[in-house]
């Protein structure tokens, strides 16, 4: 403000005084700019005053705040300390109670400890006794599942041998099967009887002779020969009445050519018909009714040891 007055009195004098040179009026206009930037700088440093007066004041009272904050917490701390002392001499007085009668409650404590050791001890050798019982169940299951993976390769084997002694007959309706365990041979109608006839062809008894050359070198195979038919009802006359009594005569007729074969244990022959109650495809076309007029000859593996070992283990 000082220096605006100066300059107001100097421009007034210049104004009174109209011999002033030039120059000096110019210097004087120098003077005045710098003057005009000065005021500026000064202006805008007071409003950088004005606004850290203003930070201040709030950092001011946010720090007046904060120390009010501090001071409820230093108060609730103090509080929970004070709570906290109180447990303590509770838990301190019930300590010193326990440890005045600390005699008796250690003998009863060591009496129940016993108790509980001998407890242990029994649970312990009852659990020895069920692992070495689980131990043994479980090499009997190995032994097991060795054995039947022993036959299931042995019933693939006699597959593969089967196969070999049938060869000639591919493509006759004979068909060698490997599942489940056992082995299957089936032979169609067209390969052994004439249509409504059991009694076996010339090329149906080379092949059944064949398969009874194998099934002798394997007496403890137990062979099952199951008859089957279509749904044609038996238009015959004779001692046949109907497809049951036709399916059952034709397993027969194969169990009479098998057992002239001295090695095949006969006790081990079961023939069976089934008539057309156990069809391969549906009987609603030739080609069906083909598949379906057959011997099945099952052959199926000693089990006895099998079902011996099951029971040991149940």
């Amino acid at each position: 403000m000082i220096k605006k007055a100066s300059i107001g009195l100097l421009v007034l004098a210049m104004s009174a005084t109209s011999c002033v040179s030039k120059k000096i009026y110019n210097d004087l206009e120098t003077k005045y700019s710098d003057l005009k930037k000065e005021n500026r700088s000064i202006t805008d440093e007071n409003d950088n005053l004005k606004k850290a007066k203003n930070q201040l004041e709030l950092d001011r009272d946010k720090l007046t705040k904060d120390l009010a904050s501090t001071k409820d917490d230093l108060a609730k701390q103090k509080a929970d300390l004070a709570a906290e002392q109180k447990k303590f001499k509770v838990l301190q007085d019930s300590y010193n109670a326990l440890e005045k009668n600390s005699n008796d409650a250690l003998e009863k404590n060591m009496a129940k400890n016993r108790e509980l050791l001998a407890q242990l001890e029994a649970k312990g050798k009852a659990l020895a006794d069920e692992q070495a019982r689980l131990d043994k169940t479980a090499n009997r299951l190995k032994e097991l599942e060795d054995m039947i993976a022993a036959k299931e390769e042995a019933m693939r084997k006699l597959k593969e041998t089967l196969s070999k002694a049938l060869t000639g007959f591919e493509g006759k309706g004979l068909t060698v099967e490997h599942k489940n365990g056992k082995v299957y041979v089936s032979m169609e109608n067209k390969l052994l009887f004439n249509s409504g006839s059991w009694a076996v062809g010339t090329e149906g008894k080379r092949a059944v002779v064949e398969l009874g050359k194998v099934l002798g070198d394997n007496p403890d195979l137990s062979v099952l020969i199951e008859g089957h038919t279509d749904d044609d009802p038996y238009a015959g006359s004779g001692p046949i009445a109907n497809n049951w009594d036709l399916s059952t005569k034709r397993a027969t007729a194969i169990v009479a050519i098998l057992s002239e074969n001295p090695k095949i244990n006969k006790q081990k022959l079961t023939a069976a018909g089934r008539s057309e109650f156990s069809p391969l495809a549906s009987n609603a076309t030739p080609e069906g009714k083909a598949k379906n007029r057959r011997i099945e000859i099952i052959l199926t593996p000693r089990l006895d040891e099998i079902a011996e070992m099951l029971n040991s283990i149940n």
